[in-house]
């Protein structure tokens, strides 16, 4: 391997962080105040139907309890 091999190879490394990192940091900030937490934070339970109430995102917290 020459210097230079390991050069590019270390900068293609170091560009992938990069970009990790500031994508990230811009998901997080982009999409975490979308939430609405002006209110009283209500726990997630499953409806009578099967659905999730009160929670917002895509993944859903398993053995939530039943909605009253």
């Amino acid at each position: 391997m020459k210097l230079r091999d390991l050069a590019k190879g270390s900068s293609v490394f170091l560009g992938v962080i990069v970009a990790g990192y500031l994508s990230t940091t811009y998901v997080d900030q982009r999409f975490a105040t979308q939430l609405d937490t002006s209110g009283p934070a209500a726990s997630a339970c499953v409806g009578e139907d099967g659905s999730w109430k009160n929670w917002p995102w895509a993944n859903v917290p398993t053995l939530s309890p039943k909605c009253r």
